[in-house]
């Protein structure tokens, strides 16, 4: 079993940045990749970037590529979210996710976090 927490969202102003935090209880966290998901209001939840268990590889969906990184810390049992040059089409509410295998599907994922807000003005 993994428990995440998520924490960092907010309002900011476009162009501004923000860097969300992934807290996950549970010895077998080193062993799960990560992902981030979200969710805007009317739309399907989509994906933002996962990273494997190990650090070593990442992707990113094209609309964030180049403005977000994922990177985790194995030995705080935390993964993040660092969001620079926010865009108002990036607001939603962001997840993070485990998932025994590093892919990009968020059926493939096991575990989920409650979500926080993000909300980019223009």
């Amino acid at each position: 079993q993994v428990q995440l927490v998520e924490s960092g969202g907010g309002l900011v102003q476009a162009g501004g940045s923000l860097r969300l935090s992934c807290a996950a209880s549970g010895r077998t966290f080193s062993t799960y990749a990560m992902g981030w998901f979200r969710q805007a209001p009317g739309k399907e939840r989509e994906f933002v970037t996962a990273i494997s268990w190990s650090g070593g590889r990442t992707n990113y969906a094209d609309s964030v590529k180049g403005r977000f990184t994922i990177s985790r810390d194995n030995a705080k049992n935390e993964v993040y979210l660092q969001m620079n040059s926010l865009k108002p089409e990036d607001t939603a509410v962001y997840y993070c996710a485990a998932a025994p295998f590093f892919g990009t599907q968020s059926v493939k994922y096991d575990y989920w976090g409650q979500g926080t807000p993000v909300t980019v003005s223009s």
